[in-house]
């Protein structure tokens, strides 16, 4: 069938909007129709680093509607309200021991612009298209395995959902699944995106004492005020280690890190009592580290964590219970755009207008 797609035809090119053609739904594939999809600044990444082969069609926190099921598919159907989500192989042994998010095939089935078949299912003019985490939502329909989807209740607005996929998950996940921090410890957020925003509304339910934000603009801080931080620090202004270490009498229990700067991971580290541990989220570059003055002479412990080491069917509608008790407002964090507008999108994510954006494509 053919659809409008934004086309990702090389580094650090602005996405075209074209027409492409997508094939019908193989086994235990579903043809969605998109409704919306979040932007996350991976899809930057990866429209600038070359982290999937050109031409691609990028997108991965899609939310839809069913429109038809491939044979073998037993848990969706036609009509059901879905968000998709990271692509996963289900047969690996961190798969079947609950942690997806460490699939042995991740990177090869979320990045490597194939199906798990190995074949495409986007083309233009003869020229197959990647597809990107196994959706590609940046289009009017996708095609993605059964595993991608999570069935959601039709009385929540569809548009909202598609970062819940991957970037709400992230920071939400990082805190409740993961760290999973005990009442009245204390943690620092660092960075006040839509990753760690989340994080902040996520230690908010576990009741910790000291729920910190560091960033360096003071808009967003004002919002995880709103959203749950005890205190905020803007990182321009002081010795960010010192003002932690004062607010939490020594340290805190737990730190997220989601901004990718090798001087705020320093930061996170030296901020931890003994026995802290640090999570990071965020795509961080080489970090030279004192291993034994930042981590093993205090017991601490750094770990990494991809979308928030999560079960995407079953941490989703938690998410979405808690939203709809009010305890987790992730709909104070979008802005809505028209889906011809994803360039500008991606400019006012960049800049900070936008903290996640959201495109209406249907």
């Amino acid at each position: 069938m053919k659809i409008q797609a934004a086309v990702t035809y090389g580094q650090e090119e602005e996405f075209k909007i074209e027409e492409v053609e997508l094939s019908e739904p193989k086994a235990n594939e579903v043809l969605v129709k998109i409704v919306a999809t979040g932007v996350c600044h991976t899809d930057a990444v990866a429209r600038d680093g070359g982290m999937t082969p050109y031409p691609a069609v990028l997108g991965h926190e899609g939310a839809g509607i069913v429109e038809k099921v491939g044979d073998g598919v037993k848990i969706i159907e036609p009509g059901d309200h879905v968000v998709l989500s990271f692509a996963y192989c289900g047969h690996c042994d961190n798969c079947r021991t609950g942690h997806p998010t460490v699939c042995t095939d991740f990177n090869l089935l979320n990045f490597g612009g194939q199906m798990e078949d190995a074949t495409h299912r986007l083309e233009q003019a003869g020229t197959e298209l990647s597809s990107f985490f196994g959706q590609s939502s940046f289009g009017t329909y996708a095609v993605t395995n059964e595993r991608n989807l999570v069935k959601v209740d039709k009385d929540v607005d569809l548009s909202l959902l598609g970062p819940l996929g991957c970037g709400i998950q992230t920071g939400s996940g990082t805190v409740l699944n993961h760290l999973k921090p005990e009442f009245g410890t204390s943690i620092v957020v660092y960075g006040a995106g839509a990753v760690g925003l989340s994080a902040i509304m996520a230690a908010k339910i576990t009741s910790c004492k000291h729920i910190i934000a560091v960033d360096l603009h003071d808009s967003r801080l004002e919002l995880a005020k709103e959203l749950g931080a005890t205190h905020v620090i803007n990182g321009k202004n002081g010795d960010v280690v010192e003002q932690i270490k004062e607010i939490t009498n020594g340290g805190s229990h737990y730190g997220v890190e989601s901004t990718g700067v090798p001087a705020v991971v320093h930061q996170g580290l030296q901020s931890l009592r003994p026995l802290g541990k640090l999570a990071i989220v965020g795509a961080t570059p080489e970090v030279n580290i004192d291993v034994h003055e930042e981590i093993m002479a205090e017991g601490k412990t750094m770990v990494g964590v991809v979308e928030g080491d999560s079960i995407p069917q079953v941490f989703i509608p938690q998410l979405l219970a808690y939203y709809k008790e009010g305890l987790f407002p992730f709909d104070k964090l979008v802005k809505f755009y028209e889906f011809q507008n994803i360039n500008q999108a991606f400019e006012d994510s960049k800049s900070g207008i936008a903290i996640k954006p959201i495109l209406k494509i249907n």
